[in-house]
């Protein structure tokens, strides 16, 4: 079989594509055959590395993607063979990541895809996970997202046009909450709405703080955070009542100063989310509804869902990590088999 594999850490170009045995599913594994693998910036950030060797002396990246199981090993039930599922985290801690044409995956890791497509499958994961987090953390929020869940509940999505920002306003609107989102061109506003959007905001062309309470004047309920320090001040001034800021990303050096005094009076919250330290309830409670909401259509990719999509063979996973280290806007998917698994 072809995978991308890095032996040791550094720019897109350690990847090589080279032939490896299938190998076979251990007690508790599953044979993944996959249709595409997504790559996220996590995927990225451990490929670059120090320089030196991965823990396991080689790695094949990517913890998102989507395939047909093929086999099962000891304990897993063999009626899984044939099934359409989609994995997450098949990387962590492992050196069989989903940028190959089979991989091996824990069983507790593979998901039903069900109806939903494999370039669905390969888009959840990291992104679903994170924006589910940062969704159902907040003192006032359901742990359970389903439809209805968050109805007369507003969510703030800082960054609406980015992978996490568009799995967020997708959960939320499914959820049924109303859902602003800031972006910083036209263009990404149209992204935004095609996500779901109730409201967008072009943060370089409108006062977010003014646009904001006059949607929510008793501020939002939650904030989805993408620039924890540059937004700072902007979330103190729209935070309402026991609300939370649930931050997953940064920008500069990662250093936040809050404005304590302010955000006394509302109770407010500053969450920060990391998903692969997410406690391990929340984290099944994020896949079940993930998985669910999928499976509903809530989820959907392409540039009608405001997440198009760009594809990249397995020869080119070098390509595919640069794309995403130049912050292309979209989600980008390997091809990890010349023809793919039947829908």
């Amino acid at each position: 079989m072809k995978a991308a594999v890095y032996t040791r850490t550094g720019e897109p170009g350690v990847l090589e594509l080279v032939d490896q045995p299938i190998p076979e599913p251990d007690a508790g594994e599953v044979l993944v055959r996959m249709a595409f693998s997504g790559i996220n910036p996590t995927d990225v950030k451990a490929r670059s590395g120090d320089g030196g060797p991965p823990p396991y002396g080689w790695q094949v990246p990517g913890q998102d993607g989507a395939g047909v199981i093929e086999a099962t090993g000891h304990g897993v039930d063999s009626t899984l063979v044939g099934e359409r599922v989609w994995v997450w985290e098949a990387a962590v801690t492992r050196p069989w990541g989903t940028a190959a044409e089979y991989t091996l995956v824990p069983s507790r890791q593979i998901v039903l895809l069900g109806p939903a497509s494999f370039e669905v499958g390969a888009a959840l994961g990291i992104p679903f996970l994170t924006a589910h987090r940062c969704l159902t953390v907040g003192e006032l929020m359901p742990r359970h997202l389903d439809v209805g869940s968050l109805a007369d509940h507003v969510v703030l999505v800082q960054g609406g046009a980015g992978v996490v920002g568009n799995a967020a306003i997708q959960l939320a609107r499914w959820a049924d909450a109303t859902v602003i989102a800031t972006v910083s061109s036209a263009e990404k506003a149209q992204l935004a709405a095609a996500a779901g959007a109730s409201h967008v905001i072009n943060y370089r062309q409108q006062d977010v703080v003014a646009e904001v309470k006059k949607i929510a004047p008793h501020g939002v309920d939650t904030i989805v955070e993408v620039a924890g320090d540059r937004n700072a001040s902007i979330d103190a001034q729209v935070i309402g009542h026991a609300g939370v800021v649930s931050v997953y990303s940064f920008g500069g050096d990662g250093t936040l100063s809050l404005p304590a005094m302010q955000l006394m009076t509302p109770n407010a919250r500053w969450q920060f989310v990391t998903i692969y330290q997410v406690p391990t309830a929340a984290k099944a409670q994020a896949v079940q509804d993930v998985a669910t909401a999928a499976t509903q259509g809530g989820i959907r990719v392409g540039a009608d869902a405001g997440l198009p999509l760009h594809y990249y063979p397995l020869a080119e996973a070098a390509d595919a990590h640069a794309a995403v280290e130049d912050s292309t806007v979209g989600k980008v998917l390997i091809s990890t088999a010349q023809e793919q698994p039947a829908a």
